[in-house]
């Protein structure tokens, strides 16, 4: 409605814009009661562009706006902000234009035509899945779903790094166990070392018979295939599937590796020396030139990146996500500047986000090993203490560059006070009631039977401005890559609702004849219900219906 004003205002020669008008503006609810309904600075962004002071912007946006329909009032306030106050029906329009939306509602085109590329987890295939790769699968599915919802084509994969010294050490572990020796000095512990390769042995009852090199290859190639179809299994019970497994081999078997170098020196971004081949990232921002081909001929390990990054995008991704830990990121910068030299856009066409560390606590204390595992905790020790819902919830719910201290006593409990319970409670509140009208034979009202003019009471006016906000939300968690966003919301969102409904009765009360009123109600309900459940989809977590 503001754009559409201030085109309109455009047209009359009300307003000069040279650069045109914005196809977006900001609006945001008022922290204050009394300051209207939705607030908006769009006059102190635009003012000096139209050649005029704020406050004289403001006054003619105001003027224009005050006509259009279902605007109660519009308030010109300090610089030149906007304070807009909305009728009772239109506001209420709201929730009948949610419950007909849908599943879609909170959806945008805000990434429409976009293919998008979202690398995350690629845990080496080495041991189970622990607790720093589960919190990217958290996120990094929650951010899939979210980039779905605003148009984007987005496909979820994985880099299988099967190609390097860890498989080596991993074989070398297995085959020791399978021999009744010591794990090697750098090799892997822990229980699941001794399942695979009793698993090895007995799909491969020889394997212990063959030459050393030959046995060596069979627990590589067997127990590589095992350990990686266990952490599928385990995503895949936590909600997350792939569209690609990209296997690192393949890289070097493809000659993909020679392509994405000689690319490199078609664009005059190579230079050789001391009889190694080196990539000049310093001038793209990168601390040093790096080598890509080694002396001896070999590639460095970023030829795998260049290699990699390449075929991603002759795959014909318009965004490529790589989702790393703490650890990585020194190893930014080089990435960066990898993009610059193929002449893309660094942090357009790649785009590195980091996640920090997470701790799980249990009676204040710190959980630092896995039995099975025998280094740090797993996806099955955090599943198997607080479940997938809560496991998901609570790790999207913090921005991913900071480290978080998850209390497992605290997502466990079935109280307020943990965050993934109130709101799925919420949901489950407002699927009761829905039920309890039902009973009644009484329906959320629609079509002309829904007055939304009813929905007047300033706890109905919290509510509904506050489901109005879900589609903003989801598009600035897109644009910050902040799936947590989408957490607080719904938070925010179920108190919203408990205050509405301990000041708004739904239902009527013993032989009490049901209303037009009671109706509107229970479309803000199924609005409500629609928003909760929406939200907790994009983040990958149930919307009960009972509880």
């Amino acid at each position: 409605m503001i754009v559409s004003t201030l085109d309109a205002l455009v047209a009359e020669g009300a307003v000069t814009l040279p650069d045109g008008t914005p196809r977006e503006v900001t609006v945001e609810r008022p922290r204050q009661k009394g300051h209207g309904d939705y607030a908006t600075n769009v006059a102190l962004q635009l003012a000096k562009r139209a050649g005029t002071n704020p406050r004289a912007f403001a006054g003619l946006v105001s003027e224009r706006l005050q006509r259009a329909d279902g605007i109660a009032g519009v308030e010109v306030a300090g610089p030149g902000f906007l304070n807009i106050t909305v009728e009772a029906g239109a506001q209420g329009q709201v929730a009948a234009d949610i419950v007909a939306a849908g599943a879609s509602y909170g959806g945008s085109d805000t990434f429409a035509g976009e293919r998008i590329n979202l690398e995350f987890v690629s845990a080496n295939p080495t041991g189970p899945l622990h607790i720093g790769a589960v919190r990217w699968a958290a996120v990094g599915d929650a951010l899939g779903r979210i980039f779905t919802a605003t148009g984007a084509q987005v496909t979820r994969e994985y880099y299988f790094n099967d190609h390097g010294a860890q498989i080596d050490r991993f074989s070398r572990s297995l085959l020791a166990s399978a021999q009744g020796e010591p794990a090697p000095e750098d090799g892997y512990g822990g229980d699941y070392i001794h399942d695979i390769a009793r698993a090895v042995v007995e799909k491969h009852p020889d394997a212990l018979d063959l030459p050393a090199e030959e046995s060596l290859e069979v627990f590589r190639a067997q127990g590589v295939d095992m350990m990686f179809a266990e952490i599928k299994e385990s995503l895949h019970a936590f909600g997350v599937d792939f569209d690609v497994y990209f296997h690192e081999d393949d890289l070097h078997r493809s000659g993909a590796v020679s392509r994405a170098v000689d690319r490199l020196k078609e664009l005059g971004t190579t230079y050789e020396k001391e009889g190694a081949l080196w990539l000049a990232t310093e001038q793209y921002g990168d601390d040093k030139d790096r080598v890509i081909i080694k002396s001896d001929g070999q590639g460095a390990y970023l030829s795998g990146d260049l290699a990699y990054y390449l075929d991603k995008r002759e795959r014909g991704f318009d965004r490529c996500f790589i989702m790393l830990g703490a650890d990585h990121h020194g190893y930014v910068a080089r990435l960066m500047a990898m993009c610059a030299a193929f002449g893309d856009t660094p942090r357009v066409n790649l785009e590195v986000l980091i996640g920090q560390m997470v701790n799980l606590l249990r009676e204040g204390q710190p959980l630092r090993m896995s039995k099975r595992a025998g280094t740090g905790v797993t996806l099955e020790d955090l599943v198997g203490a607080i479940g997938v819902d809560a496991a998901r919830y609570a790790l999207a719910r913090y921005t991913s560059d900071s480290t978080i201290d998850l209390d497992l006593d605290l997502w466990a409990r079935a109280s307020s006070d943990n965050p993934v319970y109130y709101v799925q409670y919420a949901h489950a509140r407002v699927a009761s009631i829905l039920r309890n009208a039902a009973d009644l034979h009484l329906e959320p009202a629609t079509g002309a039977d829904f007055d939304p003019g009813l929905l007047s009471h300033p706890k109905e006016g919290d509510l509904l401005r506050a489901l109005a906000e879900l589609p903003r939300v989801v598009a600035g968690a897109a644009q910050l890559r902040e799936p947590h966003r989408v957490a607080r919301y719904l938070e925010d969102t179920a108190a919203t609702y408990h205050r509405f409904y301990d000041a708004c009765r739904v239902l009527p009360m013993g032989d009490e004849e049901p209303t037009d009123l009671h109706r509107a109600r229970l479309t803000l309900v199924a609005a409500t219900r629609v928003v909760l459940a929406n939200g907790l989809a994009l983040l990958g977590v149930s919307a009960p219906e009972r509880m």
